[in-house]
């Protein structure tokens, strides 16, 4: 399948999946509420001031690619728009909630999409937000990618890749060891193993001397 999106058609697509959820009863959304909802600067990264031009652009071109649709309804003077995206991708409603927090908030650990995903679906657990987003990264068309481990952070981060490949700042990324630290640590491993053979052979020895102790005694 070959669909790449642009920033602006994330952020559309983005906005009214969340939309559909946490404000149902303005949902399917006219222009003027679906730009503010891309517009708005909570819950958005990077905050954005699109024009109603640069979203009509993006609907066209989302409606193009079948992920969203427009509606009328009766009484409404204005055309309102909805997406489609967990049927098109078949995604379950905790993955649909995933995607949607990664397209609106950029790369995230999974513990920050567990704590994010809130009003769009409530997780159990981390591991259970982290097994959600793996199995969008493991599926025959990844929606996600894990990516390399930022220097100084201890969880690695996630990023949708509806917009094609996730460019990796080199200093996002953790700097490689030293030849020096490979060696110490090198040597520590191997101490540690001399340490552990060390105390296995003490072992052996006292067992073998509690048995010759076992065989004297039958003798005196």
């Amino acid at each position: 399948m070959d669909l790449v999106l642009s920033d602006a058609e994330t952020r559309i697509l983005g906005t009214l999946i969340e939309k559909s959820v946490t404000t149902p009863d303005y949902y399917p959304m006219t222009l003027n509420a679906l730009t503010n909802g891309c517009n708005q600067k909570s819950n958005r990264d990077p905050v954005v001031d699109f024009t109603e031009e640069t979203v009509v652009r993006g609907l066209d071109s989302l409606r193009q690619k079948k992920l969203i649709s427009t509606v009328s309804e009766a009484g409404s003077r204005v055309p309102k728009y909805k997406q489609g995206f967990g049927g098109f991708f078949h995604l379950s409603d905790d993955q649909v909630a995933v995607m949607c927090v990664l397209m609106l908030r950029g790369p995230q650990t999974a513990g920050e999409i567990n704590g994010r995903c809130g009003r769009l679906h409530t997780f159990g657990s981390r591991e259970q937000a982290e097994e959600t987003v793996d199995s969008l990264v493991e599926r025959g068309y990844p929606l996600a990618v894990k990516l390399p481990r930022q220097a100084g952070r201890k969880e690695r981060r996630y990023a949708h890749l509806l917009s094609g490949g996730v460019a990796i700042e080199e200093s996002d990324m953790e700097p490689p060891l030293e030849a020096a630290t490979l060696h110490v640590r090198e040597q520590d491993d191997r101490q540690a193993e001399l340490a552990e053979e060390v105390r296995q052979l003490r072992d052996e020895l006292d067992d073998l001397k509690a048995q010759f102790a076992t065989f004297r005694r039958q003798f005196d």
